[in-house]
């Protein structure tokens, strides 16, 4: 006897389409410049970048006008305040960043269209991956974001770029089965993949299973530390800064780590709330060597990009001392140090860009030797880049020094003094060689060569970046307490 069929109804309106409607767009976006692309091959790439930027500025208002239900598409999709802030991050600056594109060298991997068609993918799945807490939604969305990632690094063209693009996907892969077994571990102890389900099931069973839970929690830490580039899995990121080229080494410093701190404070806050002793010691460790290694190895760096790597490894350990600490001072210092962050380095890798040539003078393209008395043969470049630097070093008044002192202050009333001092003494030590390239530009003999030029890579675009980017970074004291707000308002 042949058993009923049983239909399965659907109320769509229950799907709340709404939810998935940002990144919705910036697929079609991706889809659309691909299929552009079958008609034309003669468009040239500011157009692919205008409309880059377009499909982005309609994303964004998407997630600015969200006023639906924070579930949807079978509860799968989560738009909290957490979600929409985050995605606001991530398309501001995504926005800045393909604004860089607009440059005057010709650059291999900016002439194909499918270079933008990924771009916007990449930018979906990190949109995916702060949208859910379903650890299957945040696996697809990491999977989506890093395989468009390291395409996008393998386009420049360049022996290291190849190289760069895979040790990052070997030591993605790792990471990526460090998230699946992890997943797996927590499916079997809670019988879902939900994080808030886990959890409950989790203290309900009053941490029954702890051994696998420790390994579950070690495995998921391993993963989201590849992504946040943290000591001991931050051995990919001077490669790939120096492999790719600079204005997505600036992006990788900045978006990718946005995504990876969302889910590792959707993921982790509960079980440090409850001061689970295994991880929160290991998370200590992994925040001091995050801070200090990177800082000691940036000392004897002699090119410029790979001295950046190692400071955004120390400022990534940095941030992820808030979710150790775990109040919400500290939360709201993470979001405001990231946002400062990222206007400094955004000008930082800009006036770099416009600074790229194709000269074989130097052992590398950014050679310190290459800034020598840049003062006296490009003086905006020179004073633009070491307002950068005395920023990234976290002196007042500049951008970083007040997202620094909220981080260390949150540190100090949440009683754990100790991480404050190693905090505070690592900023002094990365003062140094921040201003090594100060003392560079400003204290050394120019080098004498007729084949080197500077800013022949600039722009009108890119100038106005760095002017913007300038003025924030100056002025930054007059947007801290505006910030703040902002960022109370969308996670509280």
């Amino acid at each position: 006897m042949i058993g009923e069929i049983q239909t399965i109804n659907i109320d769509f309106l229950s799907l709340n389409l709404s939810s998935i409607a940002p990144m919705a767009i910036a697929v079609i976006g991706a889809l659309f410049i691909i299929c552009l692309d079958l008609f034309s091959k003669k468009y040239d790439k500011s157009l692919y970048v205008i409309l880059t930027v377009l499909f982005l500025l309609i994303d964004l208002f998407a997630v600015l006008g969200f006023d639906g239900n924070a579930r949807g598409m079978f509860d799968l999709v989560l738009i909290d305040g957490i979600a929409i802030l985050a995605q606001i991050m991530i398309i501001i600056s995504a926005i800045f960043f393909i604004l860089l594109s607009l440059n005057k060298l010709r650059f291999h991997e900016l002439e194909y269209p499918e270079y933008f068609a990924l771009y916007l993918f990449m930018i979906a799945g990190f949109q995916f991956m702060v949208s859910s807490d379903s650890l299957i939604l945040i696996f697809l969305g990491l999977e989506t974001a890093s395989m468009s990632l390291y395409t996008l690094i393998a386009m420049h063209n360049k022996k290291s770029s190849i190289e760069a693009a895979i040790k990052y996907f070997t030591q993605g892969a790792l990471a990526t089965a460090f998230f699946a077994f992890a997943s797996m571990i927590f499916y079997a102890l809670s019988g879902s993949v939900e994080i808030d389900q886990i959890v409950d099931a989790i203290v309900a069973n009053d941490f029954a299973n702890y051994p696998f839970i420790l390994l579950g929690l070690v495995f998921m830490l391993g993963a989201l530390a590849f992504k946040l580039s943290l000591v001991p899995f931050h051995f990919w990121v001077p490669d790939v800064y120096e492999g790719a080229s600079t204005s997505l080494a600036g992006f990788i410093s900045i978006v990718p780590k946005i995504a990876a701190f969302v889910v590792t404070i959707r993921f982790f806050e509960i079980f440090l709330a409850s001061r689970e002793p295994f991880l929160e010691s290991i998370l200590y460790i992994i925040v001091v060597l995050s801070i200090t290694i990177p800082n000691l190895l940036a000392l004897i760096q002699k090119d410029l990009l790979r001295m950046l790597a190692y400071s955004s490894i120390s400022s990534a350990g940095f941030a992820t001392a808030a979710i150790l600490i775990g109040t919400q001072q500290a939360t709201t210092g993470l979001f405001l140090y990231w946002i400062l962050f990222f206007i400094v380095n955004l000008g930082a890798f800009a006036v770099i860009w416009a600074n790229a040539n194709k000269d074989k003078i130097f052992d590398s393209a950014n050679s310190f030797d290459r800034y020598k008395g840049l003062i006296k043969t490009s003086p905006f470049t020179a004073i633009t880049l070491g307002l950068f630097m005395l920023s990234l070093a976290g002196l007042p008044p500049f951008a970083i020094f007040w997202g620094k002192l909220y981080l260390i202050g949150s540190a100090v009333n949440s009683g754990m003094m100790t991480l404050a001092i190693i905090m505070a003494l690592n900023s002094a030590l990365a003062a140094y060689y921040y201003l090594k390239p100060i003392v560079y530009m400003f204290l050394r003999e120019a080098v004498r060569s007729g084949n080197l030029k500077h800013k022949q890579n600039q722009t009108k675009v890119i100038k106005t970046i760095i002017i913007i980017c300038s003025i924030l970074s100056v002025l930054s004291i007059f947007s801290i307490e505006p910030l703040i707000k902002i960022i109370e308002l969308y996670l509280y």
